[in-house]
């Protein structure tokens, strides 16, 4: 594999927020890629890390773990200097606002996130996606949905990068990406590759 071989030799450390939801699978796949991947439930584990992945789970009980374990402060700091993809849950905790319910947020995409906006967990599907990592390419990705959201509204410094049946479930801002699908729950790599090659850049 092509990314694989790119980023053994960076060696890069991503951690993954391990406060609830599917953050081994995202572990599994970073590994899969070549990455370092740690675990990180406590303020002092952001350090070193040149990266960090907020997976899906119940967003709003997300949120008040991080207020309990003192991790709000320490992740907006993070998110403004380092690259962060958010999934499901991941991307509503990066959003400036969300419908349909109040909770804690770091603030740090121009995106407004309609929490549950699929239906419940009882409306959970697979669909494909179209998905656009490069300008003028477009690839189709099998999104994995369970109690999805959608960003209603973006800013202009916002760049859609995933659709599904015509809303927006995936953008991109500045070092920031986040989708509204699992695609750590099944076998395509091309998402966390990307933001490992995001990451590498980064670093440099």
């Amino acid at each position: 594999m092509a990314e694989r071989d790119r980023l053994d030799g960076a060696r890069l450390t991503v951690g993954v927020l391990a406060l609830q939801g599917a953050f081994r699978e995202h572990v599994r796949m970073l590994s899969v890629l070549g990455a370092a991947a740690r675990e990180v439930r406590t303020p002092g584990e952001f350090d070193g890390l040149d990266a960090l992945i907020i997976p899906g789970g119940e967003s709003t009980t997300m949120g008040l773990l991080m207020e309990k374990g003192g991790l709000l402060a320490p992740l907006r700091e993070f998110v403004r200097s380092r690259p962060v993809f958010g999934t499901c849950a991941g991307l509503i905790m990066l959003a400036k606002d969300t419908l349909d319910g109040e909770q804690p947020l770091l603030g740090a995409m121009d995106v407004t996130v309609r929490r549950n906006a699929f239906g419940r967990q009882t409306r959970s599907f697979e669909a494909p996606v179209e998905l656009s990592l490069a300008p003028g390419r477009s690839d189709t990705f099998h999104g994995i949905f369970i109690r999805a959201p959608w960003v209603e509204t973006a800013g202009p410094g916002v760049e859609v990068i995933a659709r599904c049946d015509g809303r927006v479930v995936g953008v991109r801002q500045d070092q920031m990406m986040g989708v509204a699908f699992h695609p750590e729950l099944g076998d395509d790599v091309r998402l966390h590759a990307h933001f490992l090659e995001v990451v590498a850049a980064a670093r440099v």
